[in-house]
């Protein structure tokens, strides 16, 4: 997503608290309506701004925007029961860790590493859960362990090494020279933290973690 001027956001905000439309805010401050309604889908509308839609016959639309956000809501809390129900139910010894690591790994792992195990993600959540099941499953040893961030030119190299320290546990001292992507910073990506490569130098549990995963599949299909 791209990430326009915090003060064309805050504009919005203030147009939006006036009583404009979605459509309005979008063709004032020459961004996509989709941008729009993202950023002001969650401000309440006080009586006189809502009597602004409505002699422009836009309340109509502003209560039907809440009420099919009140159903999304509730559609979604009646997912997360029935997801929950489901994980719920998931083994969680350290033999299925292992299993869960290793299907990990075999999507956003490095296959072509002979000395060390490599795993690459820009989602942080998705480095979290492949470093939890990963000291789950095996013996690590912390020292072994080293970061390499991709970051673009508009990052902040150390506020980004001490977000991704405190989400690995991995002391900054086990960071290597962070990559610089070429970047017009014309796009900025909101919120995107840079992608981060975990390194774990030991050659027998990287060859454990592709045998792990080729076996599963191996067996899976017969």
């Amino acid at each position: 997503m791209s990430r326009l001027p915090i003060k064309i956001k805050e504009r919005a905000f203030k147009l939006r608290v006036d009583g404009y439309s979605v459509k309005e805010i979008a063709d004032k401050l020459h961004i996509a309506k989709s941008t729009s309604s993202l950023w002001v889908r969650n401000i309440k509308l006080n009586e006189e701004a809502q009597k602004r839609l409505e002699g422009r016959k836009l309340l109509g639309y502003y209560r039907g925007g809440l009420t099919w956000q009140k159903k999304r809501i509730e559609a979604e809390k009646q997912r997360r029961i029935l997801v929950l129900k489901v994980v719920n139910r998931i083994k969680k010894d350290s033999n299925h860790f292992k299993i869960y690591c290793a299907l990990l790994y075999w999507c956003e792992g490095g296959k072509n590493e002979k000395d060390s195990l490599r795993f690459i993600n820009s989602d942080p959540a998705l480095i979290r859960t492949f470093l939890i099941f990963f000291r789950k499953s095996f013996i690590t040893d912390h020292k072994k362990f080293r970061v390499l961030l991709h970051l673009h030119k508009y990052h902040n190299e150390k506020r980004q090494k001490e977000f991704w320290s405190s989400l690995t546990k991995i002391p900054k001292n086990q960071f290597l020279k962070s990559f610089r992507k070429q970047n017009t910073a014309k796009r900025i990506k909101e919120n995107y933290p840079g992608c981060a490569t975990i390194y774990y130098y030991d050659v027998r549990l990287a060859r454990e973690l592709r045998s792990l995963y080729k076996t599963f599949f191996e067996n899976l299909i017969h």
